[in-house]
């Protein structure tokens, strides 16, 4: 199919709060050397697109300037070298910028077909969660059946993604959240006991249990060392984001006492390369346990494109549970 040369999308006028978000035209994309363009049906809203929109996370060199980093829709252009995708192809793709878009570009190796049984709407949820909790929690936490798992925030679409993968693989999994209804849709989706960190202190919970061994955690700030509290010996304490801040005064002792690791990662600034090598880890053993029926994405909510900015400002009351999706060609 021929490209058209404009598109709708959501730019980022100026740093700021979601009333920057603003609809415009831009250039539709061309696939370049190993890409795919897909013509994007729905698009995933994450915490890193309000980090950007807020002016405190800079796109990799060479990415789109729009915010969206994952989407699902139609293959709608092939570039050169790329082998396994046709025009018309249902995908769902881990972006580099763009999504809040009717076309993006994206590396052909960081696409993944639809699963069987889902919906563009519930796919357009997945990238960005599993590719995060595959490489964070099992790569680098190197979380096994039976061991202890607690994932902060586990309402959100990390956590209600985080919960199901460990869930399956056998750990016994915790979470906390910021209410009951919450802390019930935690239990739900597999975590044997889910905290009110409002209520309670995961660090007595967790050491009552005999410690965690392996923490996902995006808080930080008073939370790492409370996290390497709860940590059992040889634990693993895994950190992909920051929503209290980045810094804080810890005593590191207790690491070499307790030989405990304090390792994280973020996607995004990760090489074409690192990336492709996740996504076909996430299809190889994450894809199967979706097609059948023992994970699925969970939904918040869904907004028009052209309604950014309430998606934006829904994600940042921290009320929702699961995903928020912009339609922008539906289906």
């Amino acid at each position: 199919m021929s490209l058209p040369d404009t598109m709708r999308a959501v730019e980022i006028a100026q740093p700021g709060g979601p009333e920057v978000l603003t609809e415009t035209t831009r250039s539709v994309p061309r696939p370049g050397h190993g890409e795919i363009v897909i013509r994007v049906a729905w698009a995933g809203v994450n915490r890193p697109d309000a980090l950007q929109r807020a002016g405190a996370y800079d796109p990799p060199p060479g990415a789109s300037d729009l915010p969206g980093l994952e989407a699902a829709g139609h293959v709608a252009a092939v570039g050169p070298g790329v082998t396994g995708w046709a025009e018309g192809d249902a995908v769902c793709a881990l972006l580099p910028g763009g999504g809040y878009a009717d076309y993006v570009a994206t590396p052909a190796a960081h696409a993944l077909p639809v699963p069987e049984g889902l919906t563009l709407r519930q796919a357009a949820c997945l990238p960005e969660t599993t590719f995060t909790v595959w490489s964070n929690v099992v790569r680098r936490g190197g979380l096994a059946a039976g061991e202890r798992f607690l994932v902060h925030g586990g309402s959100s679409g990390i956590g209600t993604t985080a919960i199901q993968i460990a869930h399956r693989l056998g750990a016994r999994v915790f979470a906390t959240a910021g209410s009951a209804d919450k802390c019930a849709a935690c239990e739900r989706l597999g975590a044997e006991r889910a905290i009110n960190y409002r209520e309670e202190d995961f660090v007595e919970v967790l050491r009552g249990e005999g410690g965690a061994d392996v923490i996902l955690d995006m808080v930080g700030g008073e939370y790492i060392p409370r996290n390497l509290r709860a940590l059992a010996e040889d634990g693993r304490l895994v950190q992909i984001a920051f929503l209290q801040g980045p810094k804080v005064a810890v005593n590191f002792a207790p690491l070499m006492v307790r030989r405990l690791t304090l390792t994280g990662s973020t996607l995004r600034p990760q090489s074409a390369a690192a990336k492709a090598a996740i996504a076909a880890a996430v299809r190889r053993e994450v894809w199967p346990m979706i097609a059948a029926g023992q994970i699925a994405p969970v939904m918040d909510s869904d907004f028009p494109l052209a309604d950014a900015a309430a998606a934006h400002a829904r994600m940042e009351t921290s009320q929702h549970i699961g995903k928020i999706v912009l339609e922008v060609a539906g289906g």
